[in-house]
């Protein structure tokens, strides 16, 4: 049961974290070769100044 998770910052539709996770899914698919329903995708979300990249708050870029 492949298990995936997605860190990202707060601000995605729901559209576009559906797509996310049927594009993951068919590449999970197709790679391990598990059927569909053993595929879970996790989203994460948190605001962008919680996130540091060198020691500095990140740019927002959504």
């Amino acid at each position: 049961m492949p298990i995936v998770r997605v860190d990202l910052w707060s601000g995605r539709s729901r559209e576009f974290k559906e797509e996310l996770a049927r594009a993951i899914t068919e590449v999970v698919v197709e790679k391990v070769g598990c059927s569909v329903e053993a595929v879970t995708v996790k989203i994460e979300e948190s605001p962008a100044e919680n996130w540091m990249i060198g020691g500095k708050v990140c740019e927002r870029k959504v």
